[in-house]
């Protein structure tokens, strides 16, 4: 086990944690349900919400560990001194499309804001839940530099990630 403190801490705080309120949010829903034959109706909203949370800051976390998925042939194939122009590839691609993501939902998020677009199931405001789509999008573009600039100083393989032919 590694002596360093692990990457990302509060991406991975804030998926925890979400998770978790998941898990107590269903948990309690199924126990309320069965005593009751009633459920609670924010569960669902909040659900969906936290998921989106988990996703998009382990979406982070991974980003800053070099774990996403990804067809690695070219990489473990190509000769080692043509490697940094791949990962600056593989950067700006992810860095385009999370860029995007960002762009579109602060965009997103504003019109809620503006347009005071309610929930359908609890009646609160939409930009609540919305405005953690380009936040956390916006982390993912952070993390991947920060992930790039590893890599490029060669300091952030992983087991495995390069075989040497």
């Amino acid at each position: 086990m590694s002596s360093r403190p692990p990457k990302a801490r509060p991406e991975r705080f804030l998926a925890a944690l979400a998770l978790s309120i998941i898990c107590l949010i269903s948990l309690g829903n199924v126990i309320v349900r069965y005593v009751t034959d009633a459920s609670f109706a924010f569960t669902e909203e909040f659900s969906v919400f936290l998921l989106v949370i988990v996703t998009f800051a382990g979406a982070a976390v991974a980003a800053r560990d070099n774990q996403h998925i990804r067809i690695e042939l070219i990489e473990h194939r190509l000769p080692r001194p043509l490697l940094p122009v791949l990962y600056v590839l593989q950067w700006a691609a992810g860095v385009v499309v999370m860029g995007a993501t960002t762009w579109y939902g602060y965009t997103f998020a504003l019109e809620e804001y503006q347009w005071e677009s309610l929930s359908p199931g609890l009646g609160l405001p939409t930009w609540l839940y919305v405005a953690w789509l380009p936040i956390l999008a916006f982390a993912i573009c952070l993390r991947l530099t920060q992930n790039l600039i590893d890599r490029l100083r060669g300091s952030n393989t992983t087991e495995g990630e390069r075989y040497d032919a």
